[in-house]
């Protein structure tokens, strides 16, 4: 039998400004997911920040970042591609709302958002184009949260081949089911499965929803966390099927748990 292909979002709820401790709880969740033979794991926005705009100045990293090292190592350690959101700085002092991108050969590579929220604009450069990238036999698009309100972003990822659109996002308990039945709708339209990682806790004044999830290409959700705490949702891809589940990563409980179909 075939090897299913394994992807993974991680739920996470960052310290405010604090790239080390971030980083750190980044290389746990590598170590957890890679116990599942995850492939491809993706972090939220700025998962490794918080989303903090008023503090991306002094937490900003820039593409080649030493203090990154250890988690393209892990990348490299364990054959996945690691995913994590912070804010990146161009060589002419400019910002980028950022996904960095860590390969298992060793690469770094990086998508900006491209449609950024009211007030980001402030702080962030807009990106300039999208980002697919082949994984396995899988061709993966990127999305940084408000790109997912424009139609012609996940459009376009679909126009370039995606057969998953992978986003690392900030939803609130207030916008979350509607924002997720956008996501739902594109990976129904556009025949594509759709894994959202979000914020399993409070992040720059916004009360997060956790609930990260995985919707197959005909919009049926594979499954998703039960709300709020640090989570590790994990799909894998079988020829004919999909299967989802959780593990829990919070102080207070860590156990996998089979999520409902």
């Amino acid at each position: 039998m075939t090897a299913p292909f394994v992807l993974a979002a991680a739920q996470t709820a960052p310290v405010a400004g604090d790239l080390s401790a971030n980083l750190a709880n980044h290389l746990h969740f590598v170590s957890i997911a890679a116990q599942h033979g995850v492939r491809w794991l993706q972090f939220p926005e700025l998962s490794l920040s918080g989303y903090e705009p008023a503090l991306a100045q002094s937490c900003a990293v820039t593409p080649d970042d030493a203090r990154l090292a250890p988690l393209a190592e892990a990348a490299q350690q364990h054959a996945m591609t690691v995913v994590a959101g912070a804010p990146l700085r161009q060589p002419d002092g400019t910002l980028l709302l950022a996904a960095l991108l860590f390969g298992p050969d060793g690469t770094r590579r990086h998508y900006a958002k491209q449609h950024l929220h009211p007030g980001e604009d402030a702080v962030f450069a807009p990106g300039p184009c999208g980002l697919t990238m082949a994984v396995g036999a899988e061709t993966i698009g990127l999305a940084i949260c408000a790109d997912t309100n424009h139609p012609e972003h996940p459009a376009a990822a679909r126009r370039d081949g995606a057969t998953i659109y992978s986003a690392g996002m900030l939803l609130s308990v207030n916008g979350y089911a509607a924002d997720t039945a956008q996501l739902q709708g594109y990976a129904r339209e556009h025949r594509m499965a759709v894994l959202l990682a979000n914020y399993g806790g409070p992040s720059g004044g916004w009360q997060c929803a956790g609930g990260s999830a995985l919707w197959d290409e005909h919009g049926e959700l594979i499954a998703a966390a039960p709300g709020q705490g640090e989570a590790l949702l994990v799909a894998s891809r079988y020829a004919d099927r999909w299967d989802g589940r959780y593990v829990s990563l919070s102080a207070a409980s860590r156990h996998t748990t089979q999520a409902a179909t």
